[in-house]
């Protein structure tokens, strides 16, 4: 059998690790030099090294840019501007994926986009993250949008009371006071605490108002 066609009927998901193409091509003298030559014609794209994705014409649906976010620097979820675009919480478009992680801040860049990792300290990283599924092998960690609009503003210089906060939120990022006052207050109020971050904690008395 082609050996695409063979990685391709084994593949789980769109998105594939070193051992597993390892695997895949272990009756081969060189696998190595074999995985060079998937790529160079394109029929596997190389999104960092050891992690990859199908070329085009082999994929059973588009590659996950989340999924692919999580496994390119981690421990890690999305959040900042990116999950707040994947919430429809603000109207523009992100195209650069954003992450929270407990390393360094690094940047990404990929074929198939640019990735972003933020410092979050290991006491603030637990708490308000949540899995999706795209079936039921691909799933991801995403930043609920109480956990992403605080990671933001946490981020942002200090305002100077809860309404200003409100109106760079309403006026400056687009979201709407319905998006804002839909939020949980439970969760946001759970979040400050292990913030401790005045933005955030402001962020808490809007909801509460």
């Amino acid at each position: 059998m082609d050996i695409m066609l063979s990685l391709r009927e084994r593949a789980q998901t769109e998105e594939l690790d070193y051992l597993f193409v390892m695997n895949c091509l272990f009756s081969y003298k060189q696998p190595r030099d074999k995985l060079t030559k998937l790529i160079a014609s394109k029929q596997l794209i190389r999104i960092k090294k050891g992690l990859y994705v199908f070329g085009k014409e082999y994929r059973n649906r588009p590659y996950s840019l989340e999924i692919l976010a999580n496994q390119i620097y981690g421990p890690s979820y999305i959040s900042f501007e990116y999950a707040l675009s994947y919430y429809g919480l603000i109207p523009e478009k992100v195209t650069r994926v954003t992450s929270a992680c407990t390393k360094r801040i690094k940047k990404f860049e990929t074929p198939v986009g640019d990735f972003i990792y933020y410092y979050i300290s290991n006491q603030k990283y637990s708490v308000g993250i949540t899995l999706k599924n795209i079936d039921e092998s691909s799933h991801f960690l995403i930043a609920t949008k109480e956990k992403a609009l605080s990671d933001y503003v946490a981020r942002l210089q200090l305002f100077s009371s809860r309404e200003d906060l409100l109106a760079y939120l309403t006026e400056g990022m687009r979201i709407t006071k319905k998006d804002i006052m839909s939020l949980c207050v439970n969760s946001m109020l759970e979040i400050a605490k292990c913030y401790q971050n005045s933005n955030v904690s402001f962020l808490c008395k809007i909801l509460q108002k």
